[in-house]
């Protein structure tokens, strides 16, 4: 099973390399020392936010999952790693029967993070839990990149709707994955038929400018679309001149006309002529959406106009502006052996400048004021704290290899919702900043 059957069924092929070698390779070496079954806990985090952002967003875990239990190797794969002599023989062996067998927990998706958040923490055998390393980090660096970035532009939208269009500015995999994100952050529809598809993420889409241009005149066009869509479609009204297309886009559909969509131009000054026009028209019930190359900051110069919607392509699937959240997955605790009476041993990683990190197996708990709102992120290794025991970030996902943790979408959605509202309010600022809680370790 996996999350695609809380929508549609989608086979999933196997993620076991979608991996760096030198996984493997160091599974090979832990195999002839004989250090490959010992206890471990490794852990994902990041060590700071993208510059100016002042809080994270947890997307992908539902896909990471997914890739976790689909994580195996086939025939046809370990006859390449032998072939290739990227592994030997026994190591080899080893692979034919790897399946996860260990635990996971994890901050729940849609929750906001800070940095050094135990994001996921992943425990079991030193050699299985290494190998997921890449693909862990592959999937939640993209989207929480991603879903950061939706949940920035929800907070500029002010609850007016925002529609996912960039499917043809990304790769055509990591477009259904950024739809999925952007769904998780704050975006209401989607205008790609995979994600819709797959996740059952809303999906919309009317025309594009060749439509017009297929036609001998705009009026054609958009009784062409009148009569195939029906009068509450979207008609694209910046071809030729926008004032005489919205005059047509009227007459052909009449008042009850959906929505025009204006994708160029100074969008704030042709929205408020568009408005007026549909008024004196009688169309006031038609909806005004904008798209063209926005991002957070362009939607929020747009506060004051009178749109109703915002379609984002570009900025959106590249995180805007910041396209991984630089997370890591490391070594945090380890035992002597595979007993489980055998003590895990914090480790840590020492080096110059701002690479180290913090060793032991580590729980998470939010602080909140006493207006119940957040006022730290609290993070140790050792026994939580009373007053903190309620307040804990880390749920189960994975009990003993077997995923128990899977969820609806619409519950990582609604659950960030809650997470956001929950901040102080400095958290919605666009400008640049710290992030909006610090981090104590205890």
């Amino acid at each position: 099973m996996n999350s695609a059957d809380l929508g549609r069924r989608v086979g999933v092929p196997s993620t076991a390399l979608f991996t760096d070698q030198y996984e493997l390779t160091m599974v090979q070496a832990a195999l002839k020392a004989g250090t490959a079954d010992r206890r471990s806990v490794f852990e994902a985090f990041t060590r700071r936010l993208p510059e100016g952002r002042r809080y994270g967003v947890v997307a992908g875990t539902g896909r990471v999952l997914d890739a976790v239990e689909n994580f195996h190797f086939d025939d046809e794969m370990l006859t390449f790693l032998r072939d290739q002599r990227i592994v030997d023989s026994p190591t080899v062996d080893w692979l034919a029967d790897y399946r996860f067998s260990g635990d996971i927990w994890g901050y729940p998706e849609g929750e906001v993070y800070f940095p050094g958040s135990p994001l996921l923490r992943v425990e079991g055998s030193f050699a299985e839990c290494v190998l997921l390393e890449t693909v862990i980090l592959s999937i939640l660096n993209h989207d929480s990149a991603i879903a950061a970035a939706a949940s920035r532009m929800s907070a500029a939208a002010g609850g007016r709707r925002l529609i996912e269009m960039g499917a043809r500015r990304t790769h055509e995999l990591s477009a259904v994955a950024s739809a999925r994100a952007a769904y998780i952050g704050g975006f209401h529809t989607t205008s790609d038929l995979a994600a819709g598809f797959r996740y059952n993420i809303p999906t919309v889409g009317t025309s594009a400018h060749a439509f017009t241009l297929l036609h001998d005149s705009e009026r054609d066009a958009f009784r062409a679309q009148v009569d195939s869509l029906g009068r509450g479609t979207s008609l694209l009204v910046d071809t030729y001149d926008v004032t005489e297309a919205v005059r047509t886009a009227v007459e052909v559909a009449g008042p009850e006309l959906g929505a025009v969509r204006i994708d160029s131009g100074d969008l704030l000054l042709v929205a408020h002529r568009v408005r007026q026009q549909l008024d004196e028209l009688g169309a006031t019930e038609t909806k005004i959406v904008v798209t063209s190359d926005l991002d957070e900051y362009a939607i929020a110069s747009l506060a004051a106009a009178p749109v109703d919607a915002y379609g984002v392509g570009t900025q959106l699937v590249t995180g805007s502006g910041h396209p991984t959240c630089s997370m890591v997955y490391k070594l945090v605790a380890r035992a002597r052996s595979a007993d489980p009476a055998d003590p895990l041993l914090p480790v840590v990683k020492k080096s110059l400048g701002a690479k180290s990190s913090r060793g032991g197996r580590k729980w998470a708990a939010r602080r909140l004021d006493e207006a119940g709102v957040a006022e730290a992120e609290v993070i140790g290794s050792g026994e939580v704290p009373p007053e903190l025991v309620d307040r804990q970030m880390l749920v189960e996902l994975v009990r003993g290899g077997e995923v128990v943790g899977r969820e609806p979408l619409e519950t990582a959605r609604e659950r960030h919702v809650a997470a956001r509202a929950g901040l102080p309010m400095s958290a919605m600022q666009l400008s640049r900043g710290e992030p909006v809680l610090p981090t104590e370790y205890v």
